[in-house]
This record gives C-alpha cells, sequence and structure tokens, in this order.
C-alpha cells in the first residue's frame, strides 16, 4: 500500500480553537518533512490552504530524499502552459518525485480567487485543461481552440535529448460529473473519509467508467487517525478533541460548509448533519470509523480510532473494498505521525514508489482518447 501524511496549515492539538493552534512556519514544515521522510512515508500531500503549494514543496524539496510530493493545483487558476512549465520544473529538481492532485474545489472558495463557474461547468473546463496537460508532457507543440482555453504553439521546454517523465495524476470527486473526467484522465482516483462499504461502492462505478475508456485506474482515500496503545487509550483522545467542540467553532465550521456545492463535502456532513449528540461514539459510523472531527473540520472529517491492531484492521478493510492509498493526518501533524510512523507504518508493506495505472500508456491515451477531441 501507499501510505501519505498531511502537510498543511492550521494544526495543534485542536487548532479550531486559538488556544489549541501551533505556529505553522518555515521551520516547522521542516520538522514535518524530516519526519515524514525519516518515518518511511511513501510521500506527503500539500494540500491547498494558509500556504502556496509549490512555494512549499519547492522549499521543502531539499529535505527530503525519497518522500513523493503530491501538490494539489485547481484546474484554471493558472494557465495549463504554465502549469505545465511549474510541474516540469519540480518533477526535474525532485527527479522524478512530483505528483499532481486535480481538485475542483467548490463554488464558494474558488469564487475568491475569481472563479465564478458552476459546478459541472468546472468539470467540463477541467476536461479541457487536461487535454492540453497532456499533450504537453507528450512532447507536442500544442495548438488548442476549446471553449474554456486557447493556446497556440503551447510547448514545454524539456531538458535536451531526455524528456520529463509526465507527474502522474490524482483527483477526488463524488459527482457524476467528476467521475467522468477522473475515468478519461487520470491515474489514481481519491475518496474522503467515507466507510469501507461506501467507498466500495463508489470504486466499482469508477472502476465501470474507467475500463470503458479501456484504462485502470487505482484508488485512495484521506482520512484522520488517533491511534494510542489501546483502543481504550484512543478513544480517550477522541474524547478530549470532543469535548473542545464547543458550539461557536461548530456553527463556524457549518456556516463555511452549509452552501457548498462540492458532492463530496456533502457526502461528509451528511455522517454527522453538523449536530454534537452527548455521546462521541454515537458518531461511530463503522466499527472504530468516528465522523467527530468533521463537526469543527471541513474537508475529510473522519477518523480511524483505536490501538495498531485496530488501526491495522481497519485499514485492511478499506484494502479489501480496493483502496491502495492511504493520505492519513492526526492532531498534532508531528506527533501523530510519530505514533503511526513508529507504531503501525513499520507493520505494513508499504511501498516508496507510485507508478502509474497497470494499463495504462500514454500513447494509447493520446490516440484514443484525446485527439479526436482537440481541436489543432
Amino acid at each position: 500500500m501507499n501510505v501519505f501524511w498531511y502537510m498543511c496549515a492550521p494544526d495543534g492539538a485542536y487548532p479550531w480553537q486559538p488556544e489549541g493552534s501551533r505556529k505553522v512556519d518555515l521551520g516547522y514544515y521542516k520538522q514535518l518533512a524530516l519526519a515524514y521522510d525519516q518515518l518511511g512515508y511513501t510521500g506527503a500531500l500539500f494540500a491547498t490552504g494558509a500556504h502556496d503549494v509549490w512555494v512549499l514543496a519547492g522549499a521543502l524539496l531539499s529535505y527530503t530524499e525519497r518522500l513523493k510530493l503530491l501538490v494539489a493545483i485547481h484546474p484554471g487558476l493558472v494557465a495549463p502552459t504554465l502549469l505545465g512549465k511549474m510541474a516540469a520544473t519540480l518533477q526535474e529538481f525532485s527527479r522524478g518525485r512530483l505528483l499532481i492532485n486535480v481538485v475542483s474545489g467548490d463554488a464558494k472558495m474558488l469564487g475568491a480567487y475569481g472563479m465564478t463557474m458552476p459546478h459541472d461547468e468546472r468539470y467540463d473546463m477541467a476536461d479541457e485543461y487536461l487535454q492540453i496537460w497532456h499533450r504537453l508532457f507528450s512532447g507536442d507543440t500544442v495548438n488548442f481552440d476549446g471553449k474554456y482555453f486557447k493556446t497556440e504553439g503551447a510547448k514545454l521546454a524539456l531538458p535536451v535529448g531526455q524528456g520529463i517523465e509526465p507527474p502522474p495524476l490524482w483527483f477526488g470527486g463524488s459527482s457524476d460529473k467528476a467521475i467522468e473526467v477522473a475515468a478519461k484522465h487520470v491515474e489514481t482516483y481519491l475518496s474522503w473519509g467515507e466507510t469501507p462499504e461506501q467507498i466500495g461502492a463508489k470504486i466499482e462505478i469508477v472502476k465501470a467508467r474507467a475500463e470503458k475508456l479501456g484504462r485502470n485506474l487505482e484508488y485512495g482515500i484521506r482520512l484522520y487517525v488517533i491511534v494510542r496503545d489501546t483502543d481504550e487509550e484512543a478513544w480517550e483522545a477522541a474524547a478530549d478533541l470532543y469535548k473542545r467542540m464547543d458550539a461557536t467553532a461548530i456553527a463556524a465550521n457549518q456556516r463555511f460548509v452549509g452552501k457548498t456545492d462540492s458532492v463530496g463535502q456533502q457526502r461528509m456532513t451528511a455522517l454527522h448533519g453538523g449536530n454534537k449528540p452527548q455521546d462521541l461514539r454515537d458518531l461511530e459510523i463503522a466499527p472504530n470509523l468516528w465522523a467527530g472531527i468533521g463537526l469543527v473540520r471541513p474537508g475529510p472529517g473522519t477518523a480511524i480510532v483505536g490501538s495498531p491492531d485496530t488501526v491495522i484492521r481497519t485499514l485492511e478493510a478499506y484494502r479489501k473494498a480496493g483502496v491502495e492509498t492511504f493520505i492519513l493526518s492526526g492532531m498534532p501533524l508531528l506527533e501523530e505521525a510519530f505514533r503511526f510512523g513508529e507504531k503501525v507504518l513499520p507493520r505494513l508493506d508499504v511501498s516508496r514508489e507510485i507508478s502509474a495505472a497497470k494499463q495504462f500508456t500514454w500513447s494509447t491515451l493520446f490516440d484514443r482518447d484525446l485527439t479526436a477531441t482537440t481541436a489543432s
């Protein structure tokens, strides 16, 4: 399996409250990068947040030797040719350790950057964006006349006589439009913290769409982890977080996610309904899978809670559902990375290499899927 950890602010013991927040600066990020690399994680997700992911990944590159850099991007916020140049540069400088996490976001978040497209149209735009991306990394000179993008003579200046292995594309999205884009363009499909049963059902849908295009994807999930020596101690740690989830913090987060057009966020919110029951175990949506963090944090608000044996058993349940990649985090990031890295990671068959999907070749994709829909 592939096990990633999280690289994003905010952080702390309970970062939704000022007294539980930790200062996250370059010095702290260096500690995280060194820890993840030394502990043996496959990579780290550089998620969109307080800091620009490209600047952050570049700043930490020299502090890692093996760690894969999964960098989040929003199609359309940066011109496709410029993003290709940025990605090619980091891929070259990291010696092939770059991965791209394609995120379509939601209307509220993207509106802050001047993008005001409706939900479905964002995915139509992403389809054009990724068509150009694939052709650039194939070495083509790209002339493209689409609805959203127009390019003339676009080409990446790849190293003479070498070329660059295209950074694999990862992608998350639960809507029908999102699944179509994933099936056509990416190597790894990601989901937020749903139950093994839910993610298994979704994987079957995505797999069927991809097979129609002659493609085979890999699958991953984003979860929190609360691991302690015993189940009882892990649930006590969860209870400590739970008691600090005050009505003000819950209301603020629910206002933030309440009007989203993100189907994935809507599915996460449905796991807890925005309500805090008296007993935290009422939010245990599957054995040792707790949805309480979603009350105060947007995005994937589900945590695996338990001893190392329990955590491994839960990971195996996801693997049986078809998940091969786990993007994990805990609070604080550094301490929980060490707990998981020392108590669980050595017992897992963790890969340090990420390859493209098994039945995928660039030439096959270009010949079959993209040239017919690209104006040039």
